[in-house]
């Protein structure tokens, strides 16, 4: 398909956008090479080729998620730069 600066020009304007002269001399006959690519894809035999969803295989990767104890309440509060011995205190964010 041969796409003319016509034909440049009137996409562009039912996009709405701003084509010069200039671009869409440049435009035309890279677009028209676009598209002759896109219809020698289209010749490409892929009966024997299985559809896909995406083109690389995913596998869960992530560990089994197996409920375990978890820390007691000292354990957390250990490391903890300032604590009153049930929760962690830090430095006020909104001045009330």
């Amino acid at each position: 398909m041969n796409i003319t600066e016509d034909v440049v020009k009137n996409v562009a304007k039912l996009a709405r956008l701003a084509v010069s002269e200039e671009d869409a001399q440049k435009l035309a006959p890279e677009l028209s090479e676009i598209i002759s690519y896109a219809q020698q894809l289209q010749e490409v035999d892929l009966t024997d080729v299985p559809p896909t969803s995406h083109s690389l295989s995913l596998v869960n990767v992530m560990r089994p998620d197996i409920p375990s104890a978890g820390l007691t309440r000292e354990e957390a509060l250990k490391n903890a730069p300032d604590s009153d011995g049930a929760e962690i205190r830090v430095p006020a964010v909104l001045d009330v």
